[in-house]
């Protein structure tokens, strides 16, 4: 089906395309700086920008990074001018969370666009401010009426390909702002921890890539400044941080954010690493993780300190955030005929069964951080996602999915759809127990995208354990190819108030639609 472009009304998006933009532009460094250039004033500086993330129809929960010490003040309005502001007194910044802090806002209007501004206050005089930062955002419909649309994608600086200052830094996070959505789900690689940053690179075609560099992108990361000078990488571009100060994000993780395909209890032989134990280096990442982003369950909003999560987003829309690594076991060959680990964990799987169940909205999207039917080898002979090239019955992680997907269909679950990146292209995969070994479950679709900044690879083979029919596949025919040959990929979801149909479109920088297809509501798998 033909996409369907939808405009933004405006009594619900007062989108602030030219003094939103212009007034965040104050305090952001350029795409091309090494760093931000610090206050020389003795006023903290947010040249980092803000973030918003997890927003509901009532709540959100604001980010900041200060240069130094500094208490952290939250404004937020109906209006650009301000009137009527309520402030929202935030933490004290300091060395203890690399500068950074959060705010969580509560009882906000459903469905309304809320414009924010963040200024920082010197921790001793109150009156010594630096120069707010601003950004907005809309919360979540309370009405189905209103509609959703969201973006999605992964995997940012990896393989070499940084922020190149030559052809704009990161533009299409430009050009995904610009398309308005309601938030960005970033499925995983938020970093490439594992992944040096070289000054620059030649291209096969003997054009010379250029990257932004910084010390921490020099060596893998080990330390806890390693990891967090990584997060901070990304923020040097100008791009992102305006798409930050206009659209919400959901942040889910995956492998690079610690090393390429770790799993817990892992010992490592790789000469780049000095500290071999893995659960060490994923304590230090989940810790800069923490403190870089707005996820409401690892900053005490919603209760607990974990990434998987349900982001409610009114009538039409439950997201499920999975956490496809903390709670897996080793990659192996996958070929167990008792697997209760998987790569969910006995009880992610149990509470993903239990929100599921508990949900009432049309639209159940399970943000995955891994494909479940494309092989993904580690190495010659172990499997690093579900699937692991044997046709038959479940085996492996695949017992767990198993059980999930013959769940769903005996409790009657409706409108589930997968979503995730990882694989570096773009894909539509429709799963159905007649073309499938395990026949237990009812339909469904998994759409794949990205990566939105690192090399793209040629596709994966399918499993045919769940039965996919791959519909729809763009991927190059060699390995790491640059975002300067081939462009980024993202995906987009409209999901209309009035019919409640759900759309999926998976494009490419430069405004191309590649693929797009129409689902129904109401339907059991899909």
């Amino acid at each position: 089906m033909p996409s369907r472009p939808r405009f933004p009304s405006p009594d619900r998006r007062t989108v602030l395309r030219g003094s939103l933009a212009a007034s965040a532009a104050l305090a952001l460094p350029v795409a091309g700086a090494a760093a931000p250039a610090f206050a020389r004033s003795g006023r903290p500086d947010a040249a980092w920008g803000v973030q918003v993330g997890d927003v509901t129809s009532s709540t959100a929960l604001v980010w900041v990074r200060s240069d130094r010490p500094a208490r952290m003040v939250v404004e937020t309005s109906a209006t650009e001018s301000f009137r009527r502001a309520r402030t929202w007194h935030g933490p004290l910044l300091g060395p203890g969370t690399d500068f950074t802090g959060t705010t969580p806002l509560y009882g906000l209007p459903p469905g309304e666009q809320v414009h924010y501004r963040v200024t920082l206050a010197a921790p001793d005089d109150a009156r010594r401010t630096g120069e707010a930062v601003y950004g907005t955002f809309r919360t979540a419909p309370a009405r189905r009426r209103d509609g959703v649309r969201f973006l999605w994608s992964g995997d940012i600086a990896g393989q070499g390909w940084g922020i190149n200052p030559d052809i704009g830094g990161y533009r299409v996070y430009d050009e995904m702002r610009r398309l308005d959505p309601d938030f960005f789900l970033c499925s995983g690689d938020n970093i490439y921890a594992d992944g040096v940053i070289e000054p620059s690179v030649t291209l096969p075609d003997g054009r010379v890539w250029r990257n932004v560099t910084t010390e921490e992108k020099a060596k893998v990361a080990e330390t806890l400044a390693e990891y967090r000078g990584n997060f901070r990488y990304n923020l040097l571009d100008d791009n992102l941080r305006r798409f930050n100060a206009q659209v919400p994000s959901v942040i889910q993780w995956d492998d690079h954010e610690v090393r390429n395909n770790w799993y817990p209890g892992q010992i490592l032989d790789d000469v780049r690493y000095t500290e071999k134990n893995v659960d060490v280096l994923a304590a230090r990442s989940m810790r800069a993780f923490r403190e870089y982003f707005p996820v409401s369950t690892l900053h005490g909003t919603t209760g607990g300190d974990r990434v998987h999560r349900v982001v409610r987003h009114g009538p039409l829309l439950d997201l499920f955030v999975l956490d496809m690594r903390t709670f897996r076991n080793a990659n192996s060959p996958g070929r167990q005929a008792d697997d209760t680990t998987g790569i969910l964990g006995a009880e992610q799987l149990a509470w993903l069964k239990r929100e599921l169940s508990k949900s009432r909205a049309v639209w159940k999207v399970i943000a995955a951080d891994m494909p479940l039917g494309l092989v993904v080898a580690d190495g010659a002979t172990n499997f690093e996602a579900v699937a692991q090239g044997d046709p038959g019955a479940p085996l492996g992680r695949e017992l767990q999915i198993a059980e999930l997907l013959r769940f769903i269909k005996h409790r009657r679950i409706t409108g589930t759809v997968w979503l995730t990146a990882d694989v570096h292209y773009t894909s539509a995969q429709h799963y159905a127990p007649e073309r499938a070994a395990f026949k237990d479950f009812a339909p469904f679709w998994e759409f794949v995208t990205g990566p939105l900044a690192a090399g793209q690879f040629p596709s994966n083979a399918l499993d045919g354990t769940f039965g996919p029919d791959q519909v729809f596949v763009q991927a190059p025919d060699r390995a790491n190819v640059s975002p300067m040959e081939t462009p980024s990929l993202f995906g987009e979801v409209d999901i209309d108030g009035d019919s409640g149909e759900l759309t999926v479109r998976l494009r490419e920088q430069g405004g191309s639609v590649l693929f797009s297809t129409t689902l129904q509501p109401g339907r059991v798998g899909q």
